[in-house]
């Protein structure tokens, strides 16, 4: 039973990758860049629903829809002033700026936060559910956050392939100049994607904290490497390849700390990404696109 409790953890642990993955992949399949202040809006949507819950008292509910509402505003703020000048920029100046922006989050959530560690309260509750006689154990947690991670990747596809802006997302992917030539408001449609994987961000950074109770101003920061990992090793642009690499990562993560050591799991996740990009450079389940140059 051990190698099953090791599995579902791999598999709640990356159900928050592949949320987080979701954020990065959509903003890369439209936008063509690399968000990594995506990880620092997962620490404040957690803190935000922790003054909710801890501090305010409001229910669990009230304090993830506070999260997403906040981050999701954030998402567009930080897309409006820091990314859309640079729209027609080189991508090393959008990186920096992308860095810029994590480490303004970072101290920002440091001034008014403090650097003190904080026990996250469970929004889920507490309880869990015993199979085979009591011989495997289920938190509540894993079982709220792998349901989630599959209703969130289920209403995303639905979402990109059915609706307006779902297809106005996936012609900017494929060309912003034809798009907007079609009459489809390329601004808006990147502003929307930002909102979407912002406030998918503040879901799993409370499942994260749910999860791993423990909040500081960094909280994001390495689950936001990792999910990127995660998305790169799926095929960034694909929605199933950020789910499969997400939670791949987590099964490989929980098994290299069980079985090798937790020392070097970190290093074995990221070694067998290079391995997956030597193998194959776009990823799992990402097409290689040829371009005439």
């Amino acid at each position: 039973m051990a190698f099953l409790n090791f599995l579902i953890s791999g598999i709640s642990l990356g159900s928050i990758y592949a949320i987080i993955a979701l954020g990065y992949t959509m903003v890369y399949g439209i936008a063509k860049m690399l968000n990594f202040a995506h990880g620092d809006v997962i620490m404040v949507g957690a803190y935000i629903c922790f003054y909710a819950v801890a501090r305010y008292k409001l229910p669990p509910l009230v304090g993830i829809l506070a999260a997403m509402a906040v981050c999701t505003v954030l998402g567009i703020v930080v897309e409006r002033l820091a990314y859309k000048p640079l729209r027609a920029a080189p991508s090393l100046a959008v990186l920096i700026t992308a860095i810029g922006v994590s480490y303004f989050l970072q101290n920002g959530a440091l001034l008014l936060w403090s650097s003190n560690p904080k026990v996250f309260p469970s929004v889920t509750g507490m309880g869990k559910i015993s199979l085979f006689g009591g011989q495997l154990t289920v938190s509540l947690v894993t079982v709220v956050t792998i349901i989630t991670c599959i209703v969130i990747m289920l209403v995303l596809t639905w979402f990109t392939g059915n609706t307006k802006m779902g297809k106005a997302m996936r012609a900017c992917s494929e060309d912003k100049g034809a798009a907007q030539l079609m009459g489809i408001n390329v601004n808006s449609t990147i502003s929307m994607t930002f909102a979407i994987g912002s406030g998918l961000a503040a879901i799993a950074g409370v499942l994260l904290c749910s999860a791993y109770p423990t909040l500081v101003p960094t909280t994001g920061s390495m689950p936001g490497i990792k999910a990127f990992t995660a998305a790169v090793f799926g095929g960034i642009g694909s929605i199933p390849g950020a789910m499969l690499g997400g939670i791949l990562l987590g099964v490989i993560e929980i098994f290299a700390k069980a079985y090798i050591s937790t020392q070097v799991s970190d290093a074995i996740v990221f070694a067998v990404l290079i391995v997956v990009l030597l193998v194959k450079p776009a990823g799992l389940l990402g097409k290689q696109v040829n371009e005439k140059v």
